[in-house]
């Protein structure tokens, strides 16, 4: 990607629908004396989320259990791992979980314990994602990797023809890369672009938080285990690894089906770098819902089957997305 020459958004008629319905939904929120930001429920949801990943580590590290049993802690852990992912952290880092920046910022840091990077994040995906949606080489969800392919616009290679097969492993592996390299290719891939625009001595804080919190991780999910508590090496790899596996194929899975399936277009600019379209016809064109009738799994991907709503409004907290969903429907 490269944001020294970014890419424009045509401000044509079509503005007059962003418009109208903002405006509805600003007095969707007066009319009925609620905050576009988190209630109760999603307090209580993040309670239950981070617990699910807490708690069984706590066990699996302190109180010996079968091996069945500690399989079984580890998987809930994957599950949680990617639950906070996409309904706590996901919230807070977008300004949506509160009107305080401060509980964002504690909200928001929870993918410290996730294995991940905050400042990184923030930059992939609310600077370039929400902005050039399944636009190739500028929204970096859907540039290939590796032997993967996600845009129709690249070169297709002769062993594209198995994606299908080996996919599901590459999947799994996702939140492990993230945890061990992806952040710091993301910062030096960001310096070169120009979407990293802090100054040097900025950036060197930066690395070093990165580096401070990735210690971190690590130290409480292997030194200690190993060096203090003096836990079995093996075991204690495999289940991490599971744990990583499970969260991986979640996160993935829930990103294709918001973007990369039949009903989504991969627009391209033109000469002028300008995608002609206007910003938020743009967003519903590059994404789609899904499940939407399906509580639990509105309550667990964090309101990302809700998708359109999300990416015309990503600063209000998913738990009103039901509601309002209605409200874009009929705009």
């Amino acid at each position: 990607m490269k944001l020294k020459e970014p890419i424009r958004f045509t401000n044509n008629a079509q503005a007059e629908f962003f418009s109208t319905l903002r405006k509805r939904l600003d007095a969707y929120f007066r009319e009925n004396k609620i905050s576009p930001h988190a209630n109760a429920q999603m307090v209580i949801k993040s309670v239950i989320l981070l617990s699910a990943y807490i708690v069984p580590y706590i066990f699996i590290l302190f109180v010996p259990l079968p091996f069945w049993l500690t399989a079984t802690l580890w998987s809930v852990m994957g599950f949680a791992l990617a639950g906070v992912g996409m309904s706590v952290m996901h919230d807070a880092n977008h300004g949506s979980y509160s009107s305080n920046k401060t509980v964002n910022d504690i909200m928001g840091h929870s993918l410290n314990i996730l294995g991940g990077a905050v400042f990184n994040w923030k930059l992939q995906h609310n600077v370039l994602h929400h902005t050039y949606t399944n636009i190739v080489h500028m929204d970096e969800d859907i540039d290939d990797k590796l032997i993967m392919r996600f845009s129709p616009h690249t070169e297709v290679k002769w062993y594209h023809k198995f994606q299908w097969v080996y996919a599901f492993v590459f999947y799994g592996i996702l939140t492990l890369y993230w945890a061990l390299l992806k952040d710091f290719v993301q910062f030096i891939q960001y310096k070169k672009s120009g979407v990293n625009k802090n100054s040097a001595k900025q950036n060197r804080i930066v690395l070093l938080k990165i580096i401070a919190h990735k210690l971190i991780y690590f130290s409480y999910f292997f030194i200690i285990p190993y060096f203090v508590l003096n836990i079995a090496v093996l075991p204690h790899l495999y289940g991490f690894l599971w744990m990583q596996f499970i969260a991986g194929i979640i996160l993935t899975t829930v990103f294709q089906l918001a973007h990369t399936v039949d009903g989504t277009t991969y627009p391209l600019p033109n000469e002028d770098r300008t995608v002609e379209n206007n910003w938020a016809i743009h967003q519903m064109n590059t994404t789609v819902n899904f499940s939407r009738k399906n509580k639990f799994i509105s309550w667990y991907v964090g309101g990302l089957n809700f998708q359109v709503e999300h990416h015309l409004f990503p600063r209000i907290c998913h738990v009103h997305y039901p509601a309002i969903s209605e409200i874009v429907k009929t705009t």
